[in-house]
């Protein structure tokens, strides 16, 4: 495997006095076809779909399915679900020469993950999150390379900021807060709390949850005061979106149909993305038909037919 370098220290990108635009790790979906086309539109930092450091260390299958990058995929940072320090140190080291960083998800609310010691069951065990972030630094050896945490808040928010205050000291790069409860789904977003936290500590905060419009990203800003924001479903909707469209434009479907194409994408998860890119722009019927198709032939036929071709749209 090529080692991929860059120029880019992602702490330096912190310095700016911009507000970060982030692209969340989202399972099965910001894999290198999506990060690449959000790059495109105005990203600066993506992330890889959560990969359990487990599974990643004792299955090469696995490490070769979960993790694809290229040279012009950076900066990037690798996310792992893990329980135990050595393991999620091993992972980092692995991943370390082809990658920016490495985030240790401390806030996925899936039962499966936090029955297994994973994702939000994590907020409640801070030394153990102290202990990760330790050992992926002693054990990375490039002073530049990140290591991060994601995490949703607890309701006595006092604990989150217990939390984020051991990792800052274990030396974590920055800290992504997801603003809802590990029970909260689609609650609105605690921005209070966000900023409780942000202001309770000195390294980076990125705030996730509810950012589907550029104007989203300066509102939070102001609302918090954060470094930077990180979108999910606001992305896979719009991925222009951090360049300022409101709802996908024709070029990105184009691009997302030409890089899905030069990666190989599987039809389903190709077709998937298009049918989020397409369901605010179409109408029920347009939506079922497009929905029913069953070959990326058959999609480029309907978009050539129902949009125009990308030459007619560049030209």
């Amino acid at each position: 495997m090529k080692t991929y370098s860059t120029n880019k220290n992602v702490m330096d990108m912190f310095e700016t006095g911009n507000v970060l635009k982030i692209c969340a790790p989202m399972v099965r979906y910001s894999k290198l076809a999506f990060r690449s086309l959000v790059r495109k539109y105005g990203c600066d930092i993506c992330f890889t779909p959560m990969i359990v450091a487990a599974d990643f260390m004792r299955s090469e299958k696995a490490r070769d399915s979960e993790f694809t990058t290229s040279k012009d995929d950076r900066p990037l940072i690798v996310q792992f679900a893990a329980n135990d320090a050595q393991t999620l140190a091993d992972a980092a080291s692995v991943v370390a020469p082809f990658s920016d960083g490495v985030d240790l998800n401390c806030g996925c609310p899936q039962r499966w993950a936090m029955s297994s010691g994973y994702g939000a069951c994590l907020i409640n065990k801070p030394e153990l999150v102290k202990e990760m972030v330790r050992n992926v630094r002693n054990q990375v050896d490039n002073p530049n390379y990140t290591v991060s945490i994601k995490i949703r808040i607890h309701s006595d928010i006092k604990k989150t900021v217990d939390l984020c205050q051991k990792a800052e000291s274990a030396g974590v790069s920055w800290i992504t807060v997801h603003g809802r409860t590990a029970q909260e789904r689609h609650q609105p977003v605690h921005y209070d709390a966000i900023k409780m936290i942000k202001d309770s500590v000195n390294v980076p905060v990125i705030a996730n949850g509810d950012i589907k419009y550029l104007r989203d990203v300066e509102a939070t800003h102001q609302l918090t005061g954060v470094d930077g924001v990180m979108s999910a479903r606001g992305l896979l909707a719009n991925p222009a979106m951090f360049a300022g469209y409101e709802d996908t434009p024709l070029q990105c479907i184009w691009d997302w149909v030409d890089l899905s194409i030069e990666h190989g994408t599987p039809f389903t998860c190709f077709h998937q993305h298009l049918i989020y890119m397409l369901e605010r722009v179409t109408s029920q019927p347009e939506r079922k038909v497009f929905n029913s198709l069953y070959s990326t032939s058959a999609v480029i036929d309907y978009l050539q037919k129902t949009y125009g071709t990308e030459q007619d749209y560049t030209t």
